[in-house]
């Protein structure tokens, strides 16, 4: 690998030659001579040779003792994605085999299909990339060395860019490798993202740390030449690991969960591994001899292992400065576990033999993709991915003793569809530790939970969609009304679609509602009525998301029939003139009225302008112009009456005024779960964002959620596009529209 050709691959060539593994060095070879053809005169930002990252991307992966095929997909992970003219799957199928083919489509975006919504084109990529992990688990494995590198490199970019993308890897790829128990990878992922989205808070932190630990090291030298002592003493052979805890993670106690710097007592940690389990449990013994534990500190992840693989034995001692320390202890198999999670155990059990324990880990993508079959809608995919992904877990037993884990926040339906889906469908009632109890009831760690069936039960309830918090759960809801009450999910469906064409046009047929529905359809591959209103009436769509579509149909039909609509022709605005005196009025307000600036203007409450959005003006009686939304509710209204139709004026933003610093009220409403710190999050959330807010109010809503109406200071449509995507990355966050919710 020496040859003047492969100068540039010696990244890659160091790692493979440190790795214990035998490589098929001439594929590897000849995969990166043809991603660098490929990728000839192409340069990142930083200026380098583009093929300088798939090199580093594969030298990772390499690191990771992953086999040829990945090193090989690694290093060809842009190329049909980027030089499209060049190469497609097929070439690559044929030169490299099956397998590196189905890998590198895995880590293509979707860029072929045309999708008009950016956030649905995202959530369309986020999808495809959980149906290739499903199919093989290396995609994750590559795509998660792939955006390690973006990051190491991320000073590259633009600011903009660097916020974006660190966003997107603190909620999406670093949760993903917490899930799959990579935790090496996740923790250089979140402090690489903390870094870019609050670099103020991230050196605070670190100096923090590097104060707090040069004051106390010799206190944890000692605690490990003690643990040391003790070890050898029991003839116990063993590797001693010292380590304080990450910037992101005690930044994430002491700013999300405010906590002071001496409250967290696994700022300290000496990790001892060991040769086997049972002399885990023996360390466990001395280091309880040697210092006073802490109640309520020791768990136990062995006998009761975390759904990401890990298993260790943690315990909070006190040191004999008063110092609290954490003592992980595990063995040399349940490290390489803790270190790399499911790529340890796919490296060590890859093939058939160890396929179906790998396939046992990895269930909950199945339940993910099984849950995203049963609904069309993109904002129920994302809301099942964040509580799957995200979440904090709760263990719980069953009366056999089996473990089961729960998203933190479950309910015990969660827990009865979670056995099966016939148990959640027959199920009555519900006991934890014996003690009957609401169907609502979340459980607490250590709960034993008893499900009461019936076979005369009669099903689940409509409410529980919106008492469950798996979407496992709601699937299996969804599966059971859509099997089982069709003829009752068409009248739901119909009765909401009525509803709302009512408000709008209330001479309209039956029919034309029809033909409506049935043209809505179309977009997400439903073309009866009936289907259409089965699937809205058993939750499989949102009918929130089809109103501006069925809006659209309604007034055509309203047009048809000669019927009063909305006027939104900008020709007919056009004609309308300021008087004179009207233009003597100057305060600017980033306005153009007629094509000139400087006039009097306010911005209507009641639809909150931003630049960006189309807008139309309103002459009013002493207080100059003011500017609407042009789909704001009140222009209808108001455009209905002929006599206002002369004060309508046409008015735009004026040409730099998207990129000003000025900030504009925009309102927001969120539904969140009504839970202990849903708050706290939003506004620290914004606060990251530099987001000012000038009004909140929450009510509990009837179904139990939580109604937030909050007014932000927002630049532009982009700004408050930015706002809303970080918003909608929360936990907690159900949705997030525009306006106030009444």
């Amino acid at each position: 690998m020496c040859e003047e050709q492969f100068a540039d691959m010696k990244p890659l060539a160091d790692v493979i030659g440190e790795q214990d593994r035998k490589y098929d060095i001439e594929k590897i070879k000849k995969a990166f001579l043809y991603a660098k053809r490929l990728h000839e005169g192409q340069l990142r930002q930083s200026g380098e040779p583009y093929i300088s990252h798939p090199v580093a991307v594969a030298a990772i992966v390499a690191e990771l003792g992953l086999d040829t095929d990945s090193i090989c997909a690694a290093l060809l992970h842009d190329t049909v994605e980027d030089c499209s003219d060049k190469t497609n799957l097929d070439t690559i199928k044929n030169m490299f085999g099956a397998d590196v083919a189905m890998l590198v489509d895995g880590l293509t975006k979707i860029i072929q299909v045309q999708i008009a919504d950016k956030e649905e084109a995202h959530i369309e990529n986020i999808r495809k990339m959980l149906l290739a992990m499903n199919k093989d688990i290396r995609v994750i494995f590559i795509k998660l060395c792939d955006r390690l590198h973006n990051m190491r490199t991320l000073s590259a970019k633009k600011e903009d860019r660097q916020r974006a993308i660190a966003l997107e890897t603190m909620y999406i790829y670093a949760p993903l490798a917490h899930r799959l128990g990579m935790q090496r990878i996740k923790q250089e992922l979140e402090n690489l993202s903390l870094y870019y989205l609050d670099n103020v808070g991230y050196k605070e932190v670190e100096h923090a740390i590097d104060e707090k630990y040069g004051q106390s090291r010799e206190f944890i030298e000692e605690a490990k030449k003690l643990i040391s002592e003790k070890l050898r003493e029991n003839n116990i052979h063993f590797v001693l690991e010292g380590r304080v805890k990450s910037v992101y993670s005690l930044y994430r106690k002491m700013y999300v969960l405010n906590k002071q710097f001496d409250e967290i007592y696994d700022f300290y940690a000496v990790r001892i591994i060991v040769d086997t389990e049972l002399e885990c449990y023996t360390a466990l013994g001395l280091v309880h001899e040697m210092f006073k534990s802490v109640p309520g500190r020791f768990k136990d992840y062995i006998s009761t292992p975390k759904p990401n693989l890990y298993r260790s034995l943690h315990t909070t001692v006190i040191g004999s400065s008063g110092i609290p320390f954490e003592v992980q202890i595990r063995t040399q198999e349940m490290h390489e576990e803790a270190e790399y999670g499911i790529a340890a155990h796919w490296k060590y059990k890859s093939g058939e033999k160890g396929r179906g324990d790998i396939d046992e880990k990895l269930r909950w993508i199945a339940k993910l993709l099984e849950s995203d079959e049963n609904t069309r809608d993109p904002d129920e995919f994302i809301r099942s991915f964040k509580t799957d992904i995200f979440h904090d877990e709760t263990f719980v037993f069953t009366p056999k003793g089996d473990v089961i884990s729960l998203p933190l926040g479950s309910t015990v339906i969660d827990f009865a569809y979670a056995i099966h889906s016939a148990v959640g469908n027959k199920m009555t009632g519900a006991k934890i530790n014996g003690v009957i109890v609401p169907i609502d009831k979340i459980p607490q760690n250590g709960d034993i939970i008893e499900i009461i069936t019936s076979n005369a039960s009669k099903g689940p309830s409509r409410d529980w969609l919106n008492i469950v918090k798996t979407g496992e759960a709601r699937s299996k809801i969804r599966q059971w009304f859509k099997k089982e009450k069709r003829a009752e999910n068409i009248i739901v469906g119909k009765s909401e679609v009525e509803k709302e064409i009512r408000k709008i046009y209330k001479d309209c047929t039956e029919a034309q509602q029809n033909d409506i529905v049935q043209t809505v359809g179309r977009r997400v591959g439903i073309n009866d009525a009936d289907d259409f209103y089965n699937t809205l009436g058993f939750g499989g769509i949102s009918l929130t998301r089809f109103l501006p579509k069925i809006k659209e149909e309604l007034e055509k039909i309203m047009a048809e029939n000669g019927a009063s609509q909305p006027a939104t022709d900008e020709d007919e605005l056009s004609k309308v003139k300021l008087t004179d005196y009207q233009k003597s009025r100057h305060t600017g307000g980033g306005i153009l009225i007629d094509g000139e600036s400087g006039y009097q203007v306010k911005f209507a409450k009641c639809c909150n302008p931003l630049p960006g959005d189309r807008i139309v003006g309103f002459i009013t009686r002493g207080f100059g112009v003011s500017v609407h939304k042009a789909d704001c509710p009140n222009v209808a209204l108001s455009r209905r009456n002929e006599e206002n139709l002369s004060r309508w004026v046409n008015v735009q933003w004026e040409k730099d005024e998207g990129a000003a610093k000025e900030t504009y009220e925009a309102a927001l409403s969120i539904i969140a779960d009504d839970g202990i710190g849903v708050i706290a999050s939003v506004t620290t959330a914004l606060a990251d964002m530099k987001v000012s807010i000038s009004q909140i109010n929450t009510q509990v809503l009837r179904t139990g959620e939580k109604s937030i109406n909050i007014t932000v200071g927002c630049r532009n449509t982009a700004h408050y596009d930015a706002i809303v995507a970080r918003l909608r990355t929360l936990p907690s966050v159900i949705s997030v529209s525009r306006g106030f919710a009444h």
